[in-house]
């Protein structure tokens, strides 16, 4: 029953995509709700159904095979279908978390223009997202990858009326698109070495004709690599991830946690055989990851609107996941993955529903006070911020988090732990910096003045099951992926596990502590020291993000504007405009003589017949 019931996860999303796509608006706004949230509904309720009859069947890794795509000899590519434990973890994160997210959507998105068309593009994301992490084969993973970048496109640009959020959805897809240009090649090199699309076929050939450290396995794990850079917005493709703010909160939700900032980190988790041939590009995943959660984290203590808080807190927590894979702990990148999406997911809806009822105000200078104003509101950014910090103990987060630091120190890198701590003590800061922006102090506009908290079961069961998914009781569905994955390095050495999770603890409640003391009591004086001298300086480094932004223009989109510009004038295209050229003047002419004269028509005609007889005659 397991795999026969697979197809539904995906087809129910798409024929909810389907529907709301060709009924034109006719559905309203209560049908486009019942339609889109019920489909990934009933996608949830099957993954849970398939989950339980694999783990009750003790089957092992099944795979279904629907068609065969083409065959030409020995080359037969199949679309099919492969559920073992992580693809059924992330099924169960994309249906799950997808489901409440497009739950809390309905209560969001009411009143809005176009919210057919906001399921509609929902709705395949998650189709998209399912046929990414089910497909046995490259080609399937490639179509699904290709599709939630088209989504993304789609979302973020939903209010396509402001041109500055059409250039927001253009960016992503630029941006992302490189990372798939390098995943294509290395897809291209991988199948012109072993001729399969297969991956675990690919992966066991691999193994057997590659040593650690041979070239082109090096290679194609860079090219792979690249690929889940850009979808996972890690430095340097991490650049579209802040301006993705630009749609619905409920997209960005969605992105940020079920669907395409963890795509990267599954296509490294699912790729892991040719990345363990790849030792250095490995280390280069971690490295990658380490950086950009430490650059991420600076980046989210200077941000003012909510949504780029959350966007750059996101980055960073990708970062850890990459740091987790580099050190071969893939167990416990995947584990923080699941965590993550419970409380980003808690925290992305609960900042929707302060913009919401604050009027779409979403700068933390213009709110403050709202703690008795949206209670809910409140314990969501409680009890997310806590996960997110990992507060030891009691929080979903911690327990993942910790088990990331302590395989970096198994893994005999000690950097690596070191970066992690400080992104702790970051995450520590900037989350306080947020609640206490939002819901402390005094009211600081007459939106926040005159906030009315959410009300009805749209707005409050997700917030409320998410906040006890992203508690203690989340942490208990850490998934077995044993059969998965090799074992981590020095994972069986308990030594030094107390010490880390003391000094992790420790860190996190710093960074809390320190947190709360600065934005509660310092609140004046951080804002003199941000508008003076080395502190100006550095607030506005990190709040244009360490200016990447701006690297990019100059030495990228400035050169590339230029050339196009010069070559309007280029000797060669001007050439080959005069065929064009002569073509309009021939038509100018001609067009002439059509003015409709009769006394014209009938002299041409007599002069045409006369030449026409003298022609003939001299022949």
């Amino acid at each position: 029953m397991t795999v026969s019931l697979l197809p539904l996860t995906f087809l129910l999303p798409l024929a909810g995509t389907l529907l709301l796509a060709f009924s034109a608006g006719r559905l309203g706004e209560r049908g486009a709700v019942w339609i889109g949230t019920g489909s990934v509904g009933l996608a949830a309720l099957v993954t849970a159904l398939v989950g339980a009859d694999f783990a009750l069947g003790n089957a092992g890794p099944q795979t279904l095979t629907l068609y065969t795509w083409i065959a030409v000899g020995e080359f037969a590519p199949s679309i099919g279908l492969r559920l073992d434990a992580l693809s059924l973890t992330m099924l169960s994160v994309i249906t799950g978390v997808g489901f409440l997210i497009h739950w809390f959507a309905g209560w969001y998105m009411r009143g809005e223009e176009g919210i057919t068309r906001f399921y509609a593009y929902m709705n395949l994301f998650v189709f998209s997202m399912i046929l990414l992490v089910l497909g046995d084969n490259l080609l399937l993973l490639f179509l699904g990858w290709e599709g939630v970048g088209l989504c993304s496109y789609l979302l973020i640009g939903y209010y396509y009326q402001n041109a500055a959020n059409g250039a927001a959805a253009m960016k992503a897809f630029i941006v992302t698109r490189i990372g798939d240009v390098f995943l294509a090649v290395g897809l291209f090199l991988l199948f012109t070495q072993f001729g399969t699309l297969d991956i675990a076929e690919l992966v066991t050939r691999a193994t057997q004709a590659w040593s650690a450290g041979e070239p082109l396995a090096q290679l194609a794990a860079l090219l792979i690599l690249g690929g889940a850079l850009g979808k996972s917005a890690q430095l340097p493709l991490h650049t579209w991830l802040a301006d993705a703010m630009a749609g619905p909160t409920p997209v960005s939700a969605l992105i940020h946690a079920a669907t395409m900032v963890t795509a990267g980190v599954y296509l490294i988790a699912r790729m892991h055989g040719i990345f363990e041939l790849a030792p250095a590009v490995l280390y280069l995943v971690g490295m990658i990851g380490a950086v950009t959660l430490l650059m991420a984290g600076f980046a989210a203590l200077a941000q003012t609107d909510i949504k780029r808080v959350l966007a750059y807190s996101t980055m960073s927590q990708i970062g850890y996941m990459f740091l987790a894979l580099g050190v071969g702990a893939y167990s416990a990148g995947v584990f923080h993955l699941v965590t993550h999406a419970f409380f980003k997911a808690l925290l992305f809806l609960a900042a929707g529903a302060v913009i919401v009822c604050c009027r779409h105000e979403q700068d933390i200078r213009r709110l403050g006070g709202l703690r008795r104003r949206l209670p809910l509101a409140y314990l969501s950014f409680v009890v997310g911020g806590a996960a997110l910090a990992a507060l030891p103990l009691v929080t979903a987060g911690f327990y993942s988090k910790d088990e990331i630091l302590w395989q970096a120190l198994a893994a005999e890198q000690q950097g690596l732990l070191i970066a992690g701590l400080l992104g702790s003590l970051l995450t520590g800061l900037y989350t306080l910096r947020l609640i206490v922006g939002i819901f402390h102090g005094e009211p600081k506009s007459k939106a926040a003045e005159n906030a009315q908290p959410g009300r009805g079961p749209q707005h409050s069961v997700p917030l409320l099951v998410l906040a006890v998914l992203s508690t203690l009781l989340g942490a208990w569905l850490r998934p077995d992926l044993s059969a998965v994955f090799p074992a981590a390095p020095g994972a069986d050495a308990h030594a030094g596990h107390t010490a880390v999770q003391l000094i992790a603890s420790a860190t996190a409640i710093i960074g809390i502590l320190l947190g709360a003391w600065l934005f509660l009591t310092q609140g004046p004086k951080l804002a003199r020291l941000a508008a003076e001298g080395a502190g100006a300086f550095f607030w506005r480094w990190w709040h244009r993000a360490f200016g990447f932004d701006g690297l990019y223009d100059r030495v990228l989109v400035r050169p590339f504007l230029g050339l196009v510009q010069s070559l309007r004038r280029d000797w060669l295209d001007a050439f080959c405009g005069l065929a064009g050229q002569l073509a309009l003047v021939l038509h100018a002419g001609l067009s002439r003589s059509q003015n409709g004269q009769l006394r014209h028509y009938a002299i041409a005609t007599v002069v045409g017949a006369t030449l026409m007889v003298v022609i003939l005659a001299r022949a």
